[in-house]
């Protein structure tokens, strides 16, 4: 029986759903069905029935999912211990940009003067992608947006940063109104792929701007600069890094703006959790 289809069914019974399981896990309708039809079919009972348009577990399904909870809880403290063994005391991360070029740096400097022996392997991401691969054990902490759902009890979240949208103008436009400057300046738009950019998109749609759209990219210093170039100006979540503090940009606020949350995000249960939890440590003191 595959792991990985029982971490599934644990999921369907959390969401009540094969759909939103589906949404969750990047996969179809149709190959949740399938897994959990394989589990069904290795147990020889039916383990989920249809309650209107919900699915919750039977009776068979109730016991399952208790004992493989254990299971994968061993399974995972195995993995990593190996791995821990094999890697001399890795922590795997999987960061955002906007991390990146902000706290990371004095964050990891802390962790590594209080843990010299420990080997930190930081991978960049998208949110979604990190959240997945912390699903799947191939990261032991993430650094990324509040997933859009309720996070199952299993994963322990900090909040790091709070980012009220702003306009990035040059210095020579600052005394002008955030509105107006989205109405008439040359516009640079942060990537819609990404949760600042889906939160910037709406607001523009919100207050019916169609900016004079020049350019559009995933990287926030990337804008800064562009910005300092005189390029345009942009709708992007606040944010302060080293790397945009000598150039000749301004930040201005907009009128009932919403706010981005990142931070981070981690397995309670995980071999790992010692290193974890004085990371936690170092972070709290840069929020």
């Amino acid at each position: 029986m595959e792991t990985d289809f029982l971490k599934t069914l644990a999921l369907v019974a959390e969401v009540g759903s094969m759909a939103e399981a589906s949404r969750r896990l990047s996969i179809t309708p149709a190959a949740v069905a399938h897994q959990i039809r394989t589990i069904e079919q290795d147990l020889g009972m039916a383990l989920i029935v249809r309650a209107g348009r919900s699915v919750v577990l039977t009776g068979a399904g109730h016991l399952v999912l208790k004992q493989s909870q254990t299971l994968l809880a061993d399974l995972a403290r195995l993995r990593a211990s190996v791995q821990q063994s094999s890697a001399g005391g890795e922590l795997r991360m999987g960061v955002i940009n906007s991390a990146l070029h902000t706290f990371l740096p004095d964050m990891l400097g802390l962790y590594q003067a209080h843990h010299p022996e420990v080997r930190l392997h930081v991978h960049a991401g998208v949110s979604h992608q990190i959240f997945h691969q912390l699903q799947e054990d191939e990261i032991d902490i993430a650094i990324c947006l509040h997933p859009p759902f309720a996070l199952p009890k299993m994963f322990g979240w900090m909040p790091m940063r709070e980012e009220p949208l702003v306009v990035l103008a040059h210095k020579s436009l600052a005394d002008q109104p955030a509105l107006d400057l989205l109405r008439t300046q040359p516009f640079i738009r942060y990537d819609r792929h990404l949760g600042g950019g889906k939160q910037a998109a709406a607001y523009l749609r919100r207050h019916e701007i169609v900016p004079n759209e020049n350019f559009e990219l995933d990287s926030l210093v990337a804008i800064a600069l562009m910005v300092d170039r005189r390029l345009g100006v942009s709708l992007v979540p606040q944010f302060s890094s080293p790397l945009t503090a000598p150039l000749d940009i301004a930040v201005v606020p907009v009128p009932d703006a919403s706010s981005r949350v990142f931070g981070i995000l981690w397995k309670r249960a995980s071999a790992r959790s010692a290193l974890i939890q004085d990371l936690l440590g170092q972070a709290r003191g840069l929020r």
